[in-house]
Formats: C-alpha cells, sequence, structure tokens
C-alpha cells in the first residue's frame, strides 16, 4: 500500500535509523504482492482478514507497552473517524487482494499505488482545495499510463483488466483512508491511531468473510505461514518503519520512496513467480509513477 497521510508534525532532526527505516519499509511492502499470489488458495477476504486480525493480535501487547492506558486515550469526536478509516481500509485491502487473483503483480501494484493522484482529486472535490498545475499535469501523466496498462492487459487471460479495475477501486479507498487519516493524526498519537483502526479492519474483514460462508480453516499449511508472514513483514515492520520515518520527514519524502514498491514487486514477481512483464505495462508503468511523483510533491494544504 502506498503513501501515509498527510498533516503530520516533524522534528527538524534525524535520527540515525531512519534511512535503514526507509528501505527496510520499502523493502516489506513489496512482498506483499508476492505472499498474496502465493495464497492461491484462499479467498481474498480471507487473506485480507488474516493480514490484518494476525497484525492486530500482535500489535496491542507491544502498543500497549508503549503507550499503556493511553493507547486508548481517543477523544469520543474521533471514534466515527477511526470507524470509517477502518472500514475504507478494509474495502482498500479486499479490492486490492482480489486485483491480485486476477491481474499481474506489475499492473497491480502499479495502479493501487496512485492514491495520491486520487487523494488530490478528492480534495478538490470534498473540501474545494485548489488544485495546482502539477497535479493536473500529474493525472494526465498517470490517466495515459494507466490507458497503456489496460491496453495491454485487453483480451489477456484470468480477467487480467478487471483485476486493474479492482486495484483501481483499491487506490480510491486507500485514498479515501489516508483523507480521514489526515485528520485523525493531527488528534492522535499513532499507535492510538493504527492500533484501533487496524482491530475494526480485521473485525470488518472476518465479518464479511463469515456472513458469506468463507471458512478460516482447511487450506495448505504454507498458505498459513504466508498469513503470517503478510501480518509481520508489509504489515507491522513495513507499515511500521514508514510510520516511524514520518516523524522525521514529510508524507511527501515517504510517498516518494513508495514509489520503489511496484519496481520492488516487480522484480520479486518475476523471480519468484516466473511474471513476464510487457512492453506497453513497462511504459505505462513508468508514466504512473512519473504522475505519482508529481502528484506526491504537490505541496498538501496546512488547513
Amino acid at each position: 500500500m502506498a503513501a501515509a497521510p498527510d498533516g503530520l508534525s516533524h522534528e527538524p532532526a534525524g535520527h540515525p535509523l531512519l534511512p535503514l527505516a526507509l528501505v527496510l519499509g520499502v523493502l516489506a511492502v513489496s512482498t506483499a504482492a508476492i505472499f498474496i499470489k502465493l495464497c492461491d488458495d484462499a479467498p481474498a477476504v480471507v487473506i485480507a482478514a488474516a493480514r490484518l486480525g494476525i497484525a492486530s493480535v500482535l500489535l496491542v501487547p507491544g502498543a500497549a507497552a508503549v503507550r499503556g492506558r493511553r493507547l486508548f486515550d481517543i477523544p469520543l469526536a474521533c471514534v466515527k473517524h477511526v470507524l470509517l478509516a477502518g472500514v475504507f481500509l478494509a474495502l482498500h485491502f479486499l479490492l486490492w487482494i482480489a486485483s491480485l487473483k486476477h491481474t499481474s503483480v506489475l499492473s497491480s501494484v502499479v495502479i493501487v499505488t496512485t492514491n495520491p493522484i486520487f487523494v488530490g482529486i478528492m480534495s478538490f472535490l470534498l473540501f474545494k482545495e485548489r488544485v495546482g498545475r502539477r497535479l493536473v499535469a500529474a493525472i494526465v501523466i498517470a490517466a495515459i499510463g494507466g490507458a497503456l496498462i489496460a491496453l495491454s492487459d485487453v483480451g489477456a487471460t484470468g480477467g487480467s483488466l478487471y483485476g486493474d479495475g479492482l486495484a483501481l477501486g483499491g487506490a480510491v479507498m486507500a485514498s479515501c483512508y489516508f483523507l480521514v487519516g489526515r485528520k485523525l493524526r493531527r488528534d492522535l498519537h499513532v499507535l492510538s491511531y493504527i492500533t484501533p483502526v487496524y482491530a475494526t479492519t480485521a473485525v470488518i474483514l472476518v465479518a464479511i468473510a463469515l456472513l458469506t460462508g468463507l471458512s478460516f480453516a482447511g487450506y495448505a499449511p504454507a498458505t498459513y505461514l504466508y498469513f503470517v508472514l503478510l501480518a509481520v513483514g508489509p504489515q507491522l515492520i513495513g507499515h511500521g518503519s514508514l510510520n516511524f520515518s514520518l516523524r522525521y520527514v514529510t508524507a511527501t519524502v515517504v510517498a516518494i520512496v513508495l514509489l520503489g514498491e511496484p519496481i520492488g514487486s516487480s522484480i520479486l514477481a518475476y523471480f519468484f513467480l516466473d511474471e513476464r512483464v510487457t512492453v506497453l505495462q513497462i511504459f505505462g508503468g513508468v508514466l504512473i509513477l512519473a504522475g505519482i511523483f508529481l502528484a506526491a510533491r504537490t505541496p498538501s494544504p496546512t488547513t
């Protein structure tokens, strides 16, 4: 998943572990698509629920040890936004993981990483925030890149175009999550933010799985290992490292660093999944990444 929410205060001083945290964060999140692809016997909602459920169970004791009673010191006015963030995050994971069942790692990860562009569009539509020429250019460039990827996936086996659409929906849901998170992080400590949001997301996904008659039993032993690796690697180590970095650098820097995720995921997919990429996918991916870079560098409003 891509950029973290804006609206955070940052310390001017750096940290000796900051470069390691950024590199580790990108490497960890780059493995997510690979682990999901390897869970080929589990439905998307089960994978999503397992990822967030295990992450929540592992996160709560550590977060409680750090924050104590303050962990759940959440203003009543923020509770509804925490629940809303959980809904958007659940839909993001559900759509994105489902997309990987139908399209390639490159197409899915590049498309779902476009959330900085949708954050800009939604900020204009919902909050009337000004859209500068840089963001307009980013939207146009990314749209052309998306069209090239869609063109490369037309007629591909496995419903690749459908998978691209699911990834796009995942990007929109991630953008909604980040917009809500931008507001929440002004009032909440990072652990008081992610702990209840992850738990809410897990409950929603587990409920969806059970209500649709799906089971969490009967999968291959390796699948359960991938569930744990998804929770520990991309979710806790990956997102944890990036949230740590946000204390010392802006969300823009993290968003730009995260452009390495589609590249890392595609390289891993080549070696571990034997996924090849087409020329159109490469050109489309480069254009989308250029658009994301422009969008991420668009100054955020201070309101």
